[in-house]
């Protein structure tokens, strides 16, 4: 006998599920959750607006992801972007090592923020609900040494503000204030919420208001 996967009351009839991104880490989250999305990248123009806000940025990224990988036929599409923000600055991908470098010198030492805009899409239109995790992290004074060695392994190199909480990154981190999962990638709180009310929206053929 095949047992049905374990998912989070309110999401045991979800429907066909496309994730808008190539990131391993949001896959595995919601496999967590018990569920197997279509992956689905999208090759978008990343570019912060100018006097665009980390938030609206954030938001905005989301958004653009979830609209765009939404088709007929699923359920729900789910786009996130997740910014790492001190002082108004974003801290995006470093190119290279040195900017790797450069990025963990300037975080280290201090508290900074990560957001996490996660946007599903569903229904015929389709409609867009987003939530935004917010969470404060603070990253202990690294000797040179142990940035040589973090930024060796190749872990900062495709990770948003060059280090990574899942992995080895872990051990800059000093605390945080807020999600976890939203640092990581996609707060399952927020997911699981907007997950709920799009399954609701798909079974009772897309007639709740957005």
């Amino acid at each position: 006998m095949i047992l049905p996967p374990l998912r989070p009351p309110g999401l045991e009839q979800i429907g066909p599920l496309r994730l808008a991104s190539a990131s391993p880490r949001r896959l595995e989250l919601l496999r967590q959750l018990g569920l197997e999305p279509e992956v689905f990248p999208l090759d978008l123009d990343e570019t912060r607006r100018p006097g665009e806000t980390p938030y609206d940025y954030c938001v905005r990224m989301a958004q653009t992801k979830a609209e765009k990988g939404f088709a007929p036929g699923i359920m729900a599409c789910l786009g996130a972007d997740t910014v790492v923000t001190k002082d108004g600055r974003v801290f995006g991908k470093p190119e290279h090592a040195a900017r790797a470098r450069q990025t963990l010198n300037e975080l280290a030492g201090g508290s900074h923020q990560v957001l996490t805009a996660v946007t599903v899409a569903a229904g015929a239109r389709p409609h867009l609900r987003t939530r935004v995790s917010t969470t404060d992290v603070w990253m202990k004074k690294a000797t040179t040494r142990e940035l040589d060695a973090y930024i060796a392994t190749g872990e900062p190199m495709d990770k948003a503000g060059a280090y990574g909480i899942q992995g080895l990154g872990a051990f800059l981190i000093e605390r945080i204030h807020g999600s976890y999962t939203g640092v990581v990638g996609l707060p399952l709180f927020e997911t699981v919420a907007l997950l709920q009310w799009a399954k609701n929206l798909y079974l009772e053929g897309s007639n709740i208001a957005a």
